[in-house]
C-alpha cells in the first residue's frame, strides 16, 4: 500500500489531534473537580460539549466540499486553540461550560469536531478500493499510539508539576494549554494539503445523501446506540472510576491508558485480514461482542490489577471493528456521498455518546453505567448483523449469502 503525499499529512493531522485529545483523557474531568465541579456538572459539561460538538461538526462538514475542505480544517483548528486558551483563563463556570460546548474539548479522548469526517472523504479518494480497510487500519493505529501517549504524557506533565509543590489544578492546566498549541500544529499542517483533498466537480456540485441515503441512516440510527453505550463508559471517566475506587493515581492512570491505547491500535490491524476472510460486517459485529462482555465485567473486578486486565483485554478486541465499519461505510455509498455519509455517522455516533456522561453522572459514576454500556453496544452488534449481514459492498468477503441486486446498498 502506497500513500499519497496528502495522505501521509492526513495520517499526521490525525496523530497530532489524538496526541492532543489524549493529553486531556486522564485530567480532564479531574480539572473539573478540581475546580469544584460535582459530579453531575461534570457528567453535564461532557454532555454539553458533546452535543456542541456534533452539532457544529454536523453544519461544517456538511458545506466543507462546497467550502472547501483545505479551508475547513484551517478555521476547525480555531476552535481548538480558543477552547483551550478559554477553559485555563476563565473564572465563570458559564463561560467555561459555554467553551466547552462550542469548542473542540474531547472528554472521552475519542475524536470530535468535524476533522475525522473530512479527513475520511479525502483518505478514501486516494486510495485503491483494495486497500481501503488496510488504510483506515493504519489511519486508525496512528490514532490509537497518539492517543496512548498523549495520555501518558498528560499524567506524567502533571504529576511532575504537582510532585514541584504545585496545586492539582495549576498542573491540569499546563496539560490543557499544551492541547492549545497543538490547535496551531495541526493548522500549519493542514495548510501544506494540496488542491487533490478537494472533491471532484461532480461530488462538489451535488453532495449529499442520494441513492444511499436509507442504508446511511439505518447505520447512523445503529452508530447513535452503540456510541451512548460508548459515552456511559468514555475513557475520562474509566480514569475517574479508578482513581475513585482503587486511589489510583494520575501517573499510573496515564500509564493505563496509554497501555490500553496501543493494544487497541496494533489490533485495529488485524481489521483487514479477518475482513478479508470472513467479510465487513462479520468483522464489525463478532469482532466486537467480546469487548462488551469484558466490559459489563468491569465494574466487578476486585484490584486495580484485575481492572486492568479487564480493560486491557477490551480493548484488545472492541476497535478491530473501527476500520472495517470505517471502509464499509465508504463502500456502499457513491463518491459523491463520502462526505455527507461519512459525515452523518460521525456525528451520529457524537450525538449518541453525548448524553453517556450526563447519564453516568445522575448514575454517581459507579460501576452500573459500564453493566449499561455493555449491554446497549451487544444489542447494537446483533441489530447491525441482522439488518445488514446481506448488504455487501463490491469486493467484500465472507461466507458466500445470497446478495441483493447493487440498489440494495441503499435498502437494508
Amino acid at each position: 500500500m502506497t500513500l499519497t503525499p496528502d495522505a501521509r499529512i492526513l495520517f499526521a493531522t490525525r496523530a497530532v489531534r489524538t496526541f492532543a485529545y489524549g493529553l486531556l483523557a486522564v485530567i480532564l474531568a479531574l480539572y473539573l473537580a478540581a475546580r469544584g465541579f460535582s459530579d453531575e456538572h461534570i457528567g453535564l459539561i461532557f454532555t454539553l460539549t458533546l452535543v456542541g460538538d456534533a452539532v457544529l461538526s454536523l453544519g461544517i462538514a456538511g458545506v466543507a466540499d462546497r467550502m472547501g475542505r483545505r479551508r475547513v480544517l484551517v478555521a476547525s483548528c480555531v476552535l481548538v486553540v480558543v477552547a483551550g486558551v478559554v477553559f485555563v483563563t476563565t473564572e465563570s463556570a458559564i463561560v467555561l461550560t459555554l467553551a466547552a460546548v462550542i469548542g473542540t474539548i474531547s472528554p472521552s479522548g475519542a475524536e470530535v469536531g468535524p476533522f475525522l469526517s473530512i479527513e475520511q472523504a479525502a483518505i478514501s479518494q486516494q486510495v485503491d478500493g483494495r486497500d481501503r480497510t488496510r488504510a483506515f487500519g493504519y489511519y486508525q493505529l496512528a490514532g490509537s499510539l497518539s492517543s496512548a501517549t498523549g495520555a501518558l504524557t498528560g499524567g506524567w506533565i502533571a504529576q511532575r508539576i504537582t510532585t514541584r509543590g504545585h496545586a492539582d489544578v495549576d498542573a491540569y492546566r499546563a496539560v490543557i494549554l499544551l492541547y492549545a498549541a497543538l490547535g496551531v500544529v495541526m493548522a500549519a499542517l493542514f495548510l501544506r494539503l494540496s488542491p487533490g483533498v478537494e472533491p471532484a466537480g461532480r461530488a462538489r456540485a451535488r453532495g449529499g445523501l442520494h441513492r444511499s441515503r436509507r442504508a446511511v441512516t439505518t447505520l447512523a440510527a445503529l452508530f447513535t446506540l452503540d456510541s451512548f453505550g460508548s459515552g456511559l463508559a468514555v475513557q475520562t471517566l474509566l480514569a475517574y472510576w479508578l482513581h475513585r475506587r482503587f486511589g489510583a493515581d494520575v501517573g499510573v492512570l496515564g500509564g493505563v491508558f496509554f497501555a490500553t491505547n496501543v493494544v487497541a491500535g496494533f489490533s485495529s490491524l488485524l481489521s483487514a485480514p479477518i475482513a478479508r476472510r470472513f467479510g465487513l460486517v462479520n468483522t464489525m459485529v463478532w469482532t466486537h461482542v467480546p469487548g462488551n462482555m469484558l466490559l459489563i465485567a468491569f465494574p466487578f473486578m476486585p484490584t486495580l490489577e484485575t481492572s486492568v486486565a479487564a480493560l486491557l483485554g477490551r480493548f484488545l478486541v472492541a476497535q478491530m471493528d473501527v476500520p472495517a465499519r470505517t471502509s464499509y461505510m465508504m463502500a456502499i455509498v457513491d463518491d459523491d456521498e463520502r462526505s455527507a455519509a461519512s459525515a452523518l455517522a460521525n456525528q451520529a455516533k457524537l450525538v449518541g455518546s453525548s448524553l453517556g456522561p450526563f447519564a453516568a453522572g445522575l448514575m454517581g459514576m459507579s460501576g452500573a453505567p459500564f453493566v449499561v454500556a455493555g449491554a446497549l453496544k451487544i444489542a447494537y452488534d446483533l441489530a447491525l448483523y441482522r439488518l445488514f449481514r446481506r448488504v455487501r459492498p463490491p469486493g467484500d468477503a465472507g461466507p458466500r449469502e445470497p446478495s441483493p441486486p447493487p440498489r440494495g446498498a441503499g435498502d437494508p
